[in-house]
């Protein structure tokens, strides 16, 4: 519990990443699917980097370190495959992103389900995960939806997860305020007594 509290910052960063880059499909009405593939890419692999590390750094304190470090290899693969195939059409990118989504869906909520008794909030995590599902699903449903509205419901996505993160991200860090407190006031109070 202790190094999740501790790396509240991650949490953070992940969905300060994910609102970015769903800002971008509104903001960028005529984003074209180049673009798109690219983006994408790069929000996957960094995104994928985040939950590595944050994968390895809970490798002593958690037995369920390598749901992050698969969820981070998955996002990497996909960003990857975006960058050695950009000319991807637009049917191969719209199940790319799917497929991804549902399988960063389900590791976020088998996270969820795993830390549960490790976090507090773990809802947002789960939240964000069935999110995902609900994507991927609706993307394999819709694959030839019309580009502005595909893009912009990726773009919903994206900020509705990021808000999901960063909530859950301060969550963790109110978490490690009060025990950073109450240790604190013990350290003190033993510094004064008399001896």
């Amino acid at each position: 519990m202790n190094n999740l509290t501790q790396n509240w910052w991650m949490v953070v960063l992940r969905g300060v990443l994910a609102i970015l880059f769903g800002l971008t499909a509104f903001v960028w009405p005529g984003l074209t699917w180049l673009t798109l593939v690219f983006l994408f890419g790069i929000y996957a692999v960094v995104d994928g980097v985040i939950a590595v590390a944050t994968g390895l750094r809970h490798t002593k304190d958690s037995s369920r370190w390598w749901l992050f470090l698969i969820e981070g290899l998955v996002s990497i693969a996909a960003g990857v495959l975006a960058f050695l195939q950009p000319g991807l059409t637009s049917l191969v990118v719209v199940t790319l992103i799917a497929a991804w989504a549902i399988i960063t869906g389900i590791l976020e909520i088998a996270a969820a389900i795993r830390l549960r008794r490790e976090i507090t909030n773990e809802w947002a995590l789960g939240l964000g995960g069935l999110l995902s599902i609900a994507l991927g699903v609706f993307l394999f449903l819709q694959p030839v939806a019309g580009g502005l509205a595909l893009i912009w419901t990726i773009g919903a996505y994206a900020v509705f997860f990021g808000v999901l993160m960063i909530s859950l991200g301060f969550r963790l860090r109110s978490a490690q305020l009060p025990a950073k407190t109450s240790t604190s006031k013990k350290s003190l109070r033993q510094s004064h007594s008399p001896r």
